[in-house]
């Protein structure tokens, strides 16, 4: 199998990330996996994967911290000679009520959320700009484009993460950088276990497709964006949701 490319996953330890880093490594790709706090279930991960003789590396960083952000991408560079794509997917979620809220729960959510964002993508542009190639692709959430009541700063966060996108893709379109946004509607991973069956049952009828999400529906799109086939296509939001949001 020909090799498409290097690949950075940021929170690649669970859910979401995780099912990207097994789908991008299946598909031939050198994939870093980044994790923070989850080492058992990365390690797991990539044990898995290596034991397939797939192309996988573990480092881990804080994407909140630029210094260690700034040394992962150097680990990459070093181990496979480059960086293609960037898939910044790392996140955390909270829910409770506005006025609830402290100022450490925001400062957290936005240093995460959209910081880390800010943080990867600048320091993989060090050396996607001189090629005047790579892929960025952000991962948002369906809460970003229509606001979750008892969310308001991962709320915040994401619709932050959709204007950057948008930005950025005007700013690196000249380079041939292309960057885009993965929007996931309800998706069932570990986010979701703060919600009760019921609350879990009332989101699904609500949707027409009358399914949650699951992991590998936003896999799929990521391995679109990635590929040549998206090599048009920036500045997008793409919204993988069973028809939550239209």
């Amino acid at each position: 199998m020909k090799n498409p490319g290097t690949v950075i996953i940021t929170g690649a330890s669970k859910g979401i990330g995780k099912t990207m880093a097994i789908g991008f490594a299946l598909h031939g790709y050198n994939v870093v996996i980044n994790y923070n706090k989850s080492e058992n279930n990365a390690r797991k991960l990539s044990n898995k994967l290596l034991q397939k003789n797939l192309s996988v590396k573990l480092y881990r960083a804080d994407v909140a911290k630029r210094e260690e952000v700034d040394s992962l991408v150097d680990f990459c560079v070093k181990q496979f000679k480059g960086i293609d794509i960037l898939i910044n997917n790392a996140g955390i979620s909270q829910s409770i009520l506005f006025t609830d809220i402290k100022e450490h729960d925001w400062d957290e959510m936005i240093k995460v959320n959209l910081k880390g964002v800010f943080n990867c993508t600048q320091s993989v542009l060090s050396y996607m700009l001189p090629r005047k190639k790579g892929k960025i692709i952000n991962v948002s959430s369906v809460w970003g484009i229509v606001g979750a009541s008892c969310e308001v700063h991962y709320s915040a966060a994401k619709a932050g993460v959709i204007g950057f996108t948008k930005a950025l893709a005007k700013e690196l379109g000249p380079s041939n950088i292309q960057v885009n946004c993965i929007a996931p509607g309800v998706v069932r991973t570990e986010m979701l276990d703060l919600f009760s069956a019921e609350e879990l049952n009332d989101l699904r009828t609500s949707i027409p497709l009358l399914r949650l999400g699951r992991p590998k529906d936003i896999a799929v799109c990521a391995l679109f964006l990635a590929s040549k086939k998206a090599d048009y296509l920036t500045g997008q939001v793409i919204s993988p949701n069973g028809g939550f949001v239209i």
